[in-house]
């Protein structure tokens, strides 16, 4: 089975093209940087004040790569070269995954389909923090409590 994005040879081009995508929306700050250890890759930008950071991670579609290619007798290395071979799929496949899906966000901010918010809300920093509102939803669990409370309603 063929997990998409796993043949994309562009990792480090497709960064360039991100930052000219969001250039190209009026971002005047850009980032990038990728943690090995937590396996994850951030792009970070800023578009008129609201400070965005986009996480990806790199482990979890390592992890679909070996569900899709499960390591046997035949691959022909061992299994920590053949996890090894996944994560570098995955750091390259990884970089084209944020280039289309940012492209698709600014496309429908840019043709009135969202707004801002509603294409990056989960990445919008809160001031002054590291804190994107999707880690402060999830810390706080605020999604069960409103689950709860819409049950609750007549």
């Amino acid at each position: 089975m063929s997990l998409p994005y796993e043949n994309t040879t562009s990792g480090e081009k497709a960064l360039g093209e991100i930052q000219k995508l969001l250039r190209g929306f009026g971002c005047n700050k850009f980032g990038s940087m990728v943690d090995d250890s937590e396996g994850v890759i951030f792009i970070q930008f800023d578009w008129r004040g609201r400070e965005c950071s986009v996480k990806a991670s790199i482990k979890g579609y390592a992890s679909a790569w070996l569900k899709a290619h499960p390591y046997s007798s035949r691959s022909r290395c061992s299994l920590k070269e053949y996890e090894r071979k996944a994560l570098d799929i995955a750091s390259i496949a990884v970089y084209s995954i944020l280039r289309d899906w940012i492209k698709g966000q600014i496309t429908a901010i840019e043709t009135g389909i969202l707004s801002f918010e509603g294409a990056f809300l989960g990445q919008i920093l809160l001031p002054n923090t590291t804190t994107t509102v999707l880690d402060a939803v999830m810390q706080r669990e605020m999604l069960p409590a409103l689950e709860q409370q819409k049950g609750s309603q007549p």
